[in-house]
């Protein structure tokens, strides 16, 4: 399994997707497209897309793409419920605005999320969280750990029982808060 893919769309997609798919029998796709996957009828577009460069790939491997929905300021709550009946939607991706590629609609204020979180929460969909705060006045080596203490700590304290993966983790502070946090924190490296 491949838990962090970024597969983009097109050419990119295309090239990518057959040396995925020989190496793994399953992968979390990431949603941050332009425009970035923000539903569940998009998810399904990007899944079918998906499958049929699949179907290109001459021997065809088996591959299932995990899919997942891209955190926006106004994702609401019932898009969370369609997520979770679907069957191919199985995280939700947090992007803070301004942080990565294709972050740009990424989230500006969790509190603005609350109700979706929440529904999260309940039915135990994971949020996968892209960790760096984006203030330019704080230290790209130190990002990691200030989003930690400034933004998932108190996301965690909000939503105790959220299943948060904290993605691709860089330091030793986000290593030692994961192996902290209890079981319904995991991280990718």
């Amino acid at each position: 399994d491949d838990w962090h893919l970024h597969l983009r769309d097109g050419d990119a997609l295309r090239a990518v997707l057959p040396d995925t798919a020989r190496r793994f029998a399953r992968a979390i796709v990431m949603p941050n497209l332009k425009p970035p996957v923000t539903t569940v009828a998009q998810a399904a577009a990007y899944r079918e897309r998906i499958l049929a460069a699949l179907r290109a790939v001459s021997p065809a491997p088996t591959f299932e793409p995990l899919m997942t929905l891209y955190l926006k300021d106004n994702l609401p709550p019932e898009e969370i419920d369609r997520a979770k009946d679907c069957g191919f939607v199985h995280a939700v991706k947090l992007y803070p605005a301004g942080a990565t590629t294709n972050s740009d609609a990424g989230v500006t204020d969790l509190k603005k999320c609350a109700a979706t979180l929440a529904r999260m929460e309940r039915l135990g969909l994971p949020l996968l969280v892209h960790g760096e705060v984006t203030d330019p006045a704080v230290d790209i080596f130190d990002r990691e750990a200030v989003f930690i203490d400034t933004v998932l700590m108190p996301l965690l304290k909000d939503f105790p029982a959220l299943k948060v993966v904290l993605e691709h983790v860089t330091t030793r502070e986000g290593i030692d808060f994961v192996k902290s946090a209890g079981p319904n924190v995991a991280a990718t490296l």
